[in-house]
């Protein structure tokens, strides 16, 4: 493996933040090496999205470290963050414009001219299947279509990390099955790491690394297989009930 191999894709490292007097989240430290789906499982309230804020710097990180491909946010925030996509868990799309006008609209704010953008943006609907909603507006797409469109926008700028905060929130079975099939294709065929953070225990797969995170600490990292062992469980949702003591927060 050649050393810039090597260098994590997110490497996070002994991050606190409180809001106030509430600490929500407490040195947490985790990484995601480069090609590789790593899952954040937390039940909502857990951390998950006040740590999504501190990666895409919407909060500065004041106790602790966070780097994309070696580079520190907090330092070298215009290239940690060029390396980055990002789906928040709210919906993003300007939902007045069509669908090729957002895309566009991206491409703009990471300085790509506007023939390449063009032509990425009908690429990456090609790559989701909906050149044909193209001149649609935003607003006449299904929640799933939705959420397709705000992965592809993340893509535009060929990012080589992709952290996506509760991606197939309020969707339907079949959508948030073709989501999470789409963004492991990514890995796959494209080599992006991703870190996917959910409460939704059917999105973790056996050879997924998960990150099990839980009122703002991480009480268990690994191998799926590894977390389930180590909790001393046959599954895992049974190891998430073991190491959080929860029996229904996460479906």
């Amino acid at each position: 493996m050649s050393d810039s191999a090597a260098i994590p894709a997110l490497a996070v490292h002994g991050v606190s933040h409180a809001y106030g007097a509430r600490k929500a989240l407490d040195d947490v430290s985790l990484t995601v090496p480069q090609s590789r789906f790593v899952v954040l499982l937390g039940l909502n309230g857990a951390g998950k999205t006040t740590l999504f804020s501190l990666i895409t710097r919407l909060y500065d990180t004041r106790a602790g470290s966070i780097d994309v491909l070696g580079h520190r946010v907090s330092r070298e925030p215009g290239e940690a963050l060029r390396q980055l996509g990002v789906v928040f868990q709210a919906r993003t799309l300007d939902l007045d414009l069509s669908v090729t006008e957002n895309l566009l609209y991206h491409a703009a704010l990471h300085g790509i001219g506007v023939s390449e953008a063009r032509r990425r943006a009908h690429a990456a609907l090609r790559d989701i299947d909906l050149v044909d909603r193209a001149r649609d507006a935003a607003r006449k797409l299904s929640g799933g279509q939705m959420r397709r469109v705000e992965i592809a926008r993340a893509l535009l700028h060929a990012p080589r990390v992709l952290v996506l905060d509760e991606p197939t929130v309020g969707l339907d079975v079949a959508s948030r099955s073709l989501i999470l099939r789409h963004v492991r294709a990514l890995v796959a065929d494209r080599g992006v790491a991703v870190l996917w953070a959910t409460h939704l225990l059917d999105e973790v797969s056996d050879t997924d690394a998960v990150v099990v995170l839980h009122r703002g600490r991480v009480v268990a990292a690994g191998d799926a297989a590894e977390v389930i062992r180590a909790a001393s469980a046959a599954d895992m949702r049974e190891a998430f009930v073991a190491l959080t003591g929860d029996a229904g927060g996460a479906a």
